[in-house]
């Protein structure tokens, strides 16, 4: 069953004095595109988050949101008290001067004064936890996307078949289109005659006729737009991958299909039907956008 590309899943652990969490939302997107927000200590681990992301979901704008509070030793930064020694030298004089104390909280906040630490066992202890931590979190966003996607498909079935009751109400009635035509241009060319006392050939007729009818052949039309939508049905009951580039490139070729009868058709009752059926490709087009 297709999916929806928009979803959401969240999960939490607690490891090596830590706690996570890890959300994980997805809207629709051409490709797989994924960003990260992560704490600042976790720099430099983004691509391998999008790597473990790239394994559960095939397609979609991804925001991955990364949570940390650590409660372990490891939180302390790191005090580099050479540049606090040599901050301390240089103001000293100055604040003595102008009668300022110097806090420890200013200090604090000067460049360099406090270095996060760099632990690369830290990152690799992160990044086990996290592993397991974004397989859970997309398993929630694929169910979610399940659900969605089962909608979307009632959807989109509903207007397939709305396509093919008026498509097949168009096949019917092309064949009495020329007819129609024909008793027309007959009704018309022996009302003018008779102005002058002359009548229709039938020869002159049925030549117009026949133009007429190669001009506003749409057989091929109804045939090929028939065609995509037995290969649509084909695609919403494919039971595993992503289909919805296949099914967006499908819709627009049955707008063009229908475009090319609506320039054709010269029938008013006809014309009125094949609206319909590009009204409801419209709201196809719509739907696939957001389809796996």
């Amino acid at each position: 069953m297709p999916r929806s590309m928009t979803g959401f899943g969240a999960a939490e652990a607690t490891a090596h004095g830590r706690r996570w969490g890890v959300e994980i939302r997805t809207v629709n997107g051409r490709a797989l595109k994924c960003s990260c927000r992560i704490p600042e200590q976790l720099h430099g681990i983004e691509t391998q988050l999008e790597q473990q992301v790239a394994r559960h979901l095939a397609r979609g704008a991804v925001t991955v949101t990364v949570r940390l509070h650590d409660e372990s030793e490891r939180a302390a930064a790191h005090l580099n008290l050479a540049a606090l020694q040599a901050y301390i030298r240089e103001l000293r004089p100055v604040m003595d001067s102008a009668g300022l104390e110097l806090g420890a909280g200013d200090l604090l906040g000067l460049p360099g004064v406090v270095e996060e630490v760099e632990d690369e066992t830290a990152r690799n202890e992160a990044m086990s936890v996290l592993e397991a931590l974004i397989a859970a979190a997309c398993v929630a966003v694929t169910r979610m996307r399940e659900a969605e996607g089962a909608a979307l498909v009632t959807d989109v079935r509903g207007h397939i078949d709305t396509i093919a009751s008026h498509l097949e109400t168009i096949r019917e009635g092309a064949p009495d289109i020329s007819a129609a035509y024909q008793a027309r241009l007959r009704q018309r060319m022996d009302t003018l005659l008779a102005q002058v006392g002359a009548q229709a050939r039938d020869e002159d007729i049925l030549r117009e006729v026949a133009i007429f009818a190669e001009r506003t052949d749409i057989a091929e039309e109804i045939t090929r737009l028939a065609t995509h939508l037995e290969q649509f049905r084909g695609l919403l009951d494919q039971a595993e991958g992503p289909v919805g580039r296949t099914l967006d490139f499908l819709s627009q070729e049955m707008l063009r299909e229908a475009n090319t009868m609506g320039s054709k058709c010269q029938d008013a009752e006809m014309a009125g039907h094949i609206v319909q059926i590009k009204g409801a490709i419209d709201r196809i087009k719509e739907q696939v956008q957001n389809i796996e």
